[in-house]
């Protein structure tokens, strides 16, 4: 339990000799107030019998406080030389008993002095008395204290203990949100913050099994058109241009193939990107050399690509080829999509402290009814395997922005791809 690297011990350790500290200093001014209260009182009962002596030379003025107050007293004449005129008190123990002794001037006599002593034993005793008390009601809440810091200790460090249990239980088949509301309140953050997890490692496991089951089932079609063709080759002898359209065929089906394992590829590279160590980049000048490469790719196929950009500069540490993977799968998108003679824009704008950054395209727009992210999920009737949005969507996660493509809303046909860049990214560093 009292482990260095246990949060909960530390808890307990600094509890524990807090209290303790403030239990022995409150302890020790309350002893020494009572003791200071106790002889003040004596001295000031002294004081008073020596000026009734010197005034009156009697006793009878102090008997209105008992004749309780006489006891153990005793009052003589001694002359002193060297104290010119002071009142001086002090402590003496004669045969284990004690005594508070007053030496006071008389009249106006320089060397007499009345010499009034009073037995304090039964005082010091009580004194005493009521420290051995105090010892022991402070041993008395210092055992509370532990056992009640080990009850706070373990009930502040039940949720947590709640969390790691139900983490602990849970695996990829099966994962449940945390209910927050069962949560204490200074943990409902900490809960958000697993359940968006939680969901994430879902989307993971669910887009992995898309992508196994995806890539087998893509890679199927072209093995079996390339072995169904060899069989028809197979059966009969043919001219040489019939065996030479039937290799085209073939080759055809492995360039088909080779695209798909240069996509899955893509995702390993992707999954190694996110594991570099991340460098403080100028987001502006990737977007300027990725709009001026892509400007030359729009020229040549015959439509305009715009470029809108703001602000002049925006620093971020992030990973440089997840972003420019995004930029990539957006402006190939928008190119592929866009017809002939026909305009995308690429701009960015900053709002507040993030960066949003949009590809607009006059393409065909696209279905909101499925899931455009899902592996092998391919756009319209164009040629591809379908994982481009894939990859750019784990890139974004890995990064912690945010990605959406959405129809336009102006009126015309076509999508936006938006990209929003926070202005703290979250980049994690290699081990």
């Amino acid at each position: 339990m009292f482990s260095k690297r246990s949060i909960r011990s530390q808890f307990l350790i600094q509890l524990i000799v807090a209290s303790a500290a403030l239990i022995f200093i409150f302890s020790s001014f309350l002893y020494l107030f009572i003791k200071q209260s106790i002889y003040d009182e004596k001295r000031e009962e002294l004081l008073i019998f020596a000026q009734n002596v010197s005034s009156y030379q009697s006793l009878v003025e102090a008997q209105k406080n008992g004749a309780d107050s006489l006891l153990g007293l005793s009052m003589e004449m001694v002359p002193h030389h060297d104290l010119y005129d002071q009142i001086k008190m002090y402590e003496t123990v004669i045969d284990q008993r004690t005594y508070l002794t007053l030496l006071y001037p008389f009249q106006n006599r320089t060397d007499s002095y009345i010499k009034a002593s009073k037995d304090i034993t039964a005082t010091k005793k009580l004194l005493k008395g009521i420290l051995r008390s105090i010892i022991i009601i402070n041993a008395i809440g210092f055992f509370v204290i532990i056992v009640y810091a080990i009850g706070l200790s373990k009930m502040l460090i039940s949720p947590v203990m709640t969390l790691s249990r139900r983490l602990s239980n849970m695996n990829e088949h099966l994962m449940r949100p945390i209910k927050v509301n069962e949560l204490p309140e200074e943990f409902e953050p900490l809960g958000e913050t697993l359940n968006r997890l939680i969901g994430r490692i879902q989307n993971f496991v669910k887009y992995q099994k898309e992508l196994f089951i995806g890539a087998a089932h893509e890679l199927k079609t072209p093995l079996a058109v390339i072995k169904l063709k060899n069989q028809v080759t197979l059966i009969k002898e043919r001219s040489s241009a019939e065996y030479i359209e039937a290799i085209k065929v073939t080759n055809n089906s492995v360039d088909d193939m080779n695209k798909i394992v240069a996509d899955i590829l893509n995702i390993g590279r992707q999954e190694g990107a996110q594991l570099e160590s991340p460098t403080r980049e100028d987001i502006m000048l990737l977007l300027k050399h990725k709009a001026n490469d892509f400007q030359l790719l729009a020229k040549a196929e015959g439509k305009t690509l715009i470029v809108h950009l703001e602000p002049e500069t925006f620093m971020a540490t992030m990973q440089a080829n997840l972003l420019n993977q995004i930029l990539q799968n957006f402006l190939q998108n928008a190119l592929k999509f866009t017809p002939e003679g026909k305009q995308i824009i690429i701009q960015s704008t900053l709002h507040d402290s993030d960066l949003f950054i949009e590809v607009i395209d006059e393409g065909c727009g696209i279905d909101d009814t499925v899931d455009l992210f899902a592996p092998f999920k391919r756009l319209g009737n164009k040629s591809g395997v379908g994982l481009g949005l894939f990859l750019a969507k784990s890139a974004s996660d890995a990064m912690g922005a945010e990605l959406h493509i959405n129809n336009r809303t102006d009126g015309q046909d076509g999508t936006i791809a938006s990209l929003k860049l926070k202005s703290k990214l979250c980049c994690p560093l290699p081990h």
